[in-house]
């Protein structure tokens, strides 16, 4: 017996709710401010670096020039040799320093913790124009504090500015008290979510503190680690206003990083097609590293 088509219910059509437009409006506008201030300024960037652009004027197309100009440059590979010594000398103090406050900021025998917090928090808030200025009296060599206690214990005034290794080493140690607060707070939130359980069993079956921080604590934020590690890598290979504010690369370009040479190539020289190729050489090695820390990532999760 077939139904009568008065019979058959016919659902209204759907309306599309606001609810469901928001999303999307949400997802364009997101889209648009990344196509305007991401995709346009890369492709514009990538053209350049294929020209003898100057900042002024109209400029012609020079093929690979840039490339194999800089490929030669000693300038280049200093700059670039001396980011990643910053690089492998900052993300390890940052992790460990990090990563160490962590644990006494959680534990449950700490007093003040959230007091301690906020007082390691503080120097991610400030800017990292803020930063080398406070470094730079603290560690500056004829009017710096640290070299006025050490005269007035006897000592002889070190060249914080003056020698290359020792100006840098200042910049490390600033640039990870400034960064701290932030890798600090995540490890928190990872060391808080590794259940009680693992550690009261560990207790049950003797394991000391020592031996709980390694075989289940690091285990456990294994993950977060990583994000640190690639953050701070991708943060210490863009360093730029730290340096400029704290000895300005010094002394002479001794420490000059890769930014600030790409800054001072483009804008000081006007080579804006030469620094955009290095630009891009900087953007394709920040590729690579985070592209191996991901592979390693995962293996390490597959194991």
């Amino acid at each position: 017996m077939t139904k009568r088509a008065s019979d058959v219910s016919v659902s209204p059509p759907r309306r599309r709710s606001k609810y469901t437009l928001a999303p999307l409006v949400l997802i364009a506008a997101n889209v648009v401010l990344f196509a305007l201030f991401f995709v346009w300024p890369a492709v514009i960037g990538l053209v350049y670096s294929f020209t003898n652009y100057t900042g002024v004027g109209v400029f012609q197309f020079v093929g690979l020039d840039n490339y194999q100009n800089l490929f030669g440059d000693s300038t280049f590979y200093d700059a670039l040799s001396r980011t990643l010594l910053y690089t492998v000398l900052f993300v390890p103090l940052n992790f460990v320093f990090s990563l160490l406050i962590a644990n006494v900021v959680v534990s449950r025998h700490a007093k003040g913790a959230s007091v301690a917090r906020v007082i390691f928090f503080i120097p991610w808030l400030l800017s990292p124009i803020v930063v080398g200025v406070l470094w730079r009296w603290l560690f500056g060599e004829n009017f710096g504090l640290v070299n006025y206690l050490i005269h007035e214990l006897g000592g002889g005034a070190v060249p914080w500015q003056s020698n290359a290794d020792l100006s840098l080493l200042v910049v490390v140690m600033a640039a990870s008290w400034a960064w701290t607060g932030f890798s600090m707070l995540l490890f928190i939130a990872a060391i808080k979510n590794v259940p009680v359980s693992y550690y009261e069993a560990a207790s049950l079956d003797g394991a000391g503190p020592w031996r709980q921080f390694f075989h289940i604590t690091l285990p456990s934020i294994a993950p977060t680690s990583f994000i640190v590690i690639l953050l701070n890598t991708i943060n210490a290979m863009k360093e730029y206003p730290v340096f400029v504010a704290l000895n300005n690369g010094g002394p002479g370009t001794s420490n000059n990083l890769l930014v600030q040479y790409i800054y001072e190539t483009g804008f000081k020289r006007g080579q804006i097609g030469y620094a955009s190729a290095a630009s891009f050489v900087l953007m394709l090695i920040l590729m690579a590293v985070a592209i191996i820390q991901l592979i390693v990532n995962r293996r390490v999760e597959n194991r």
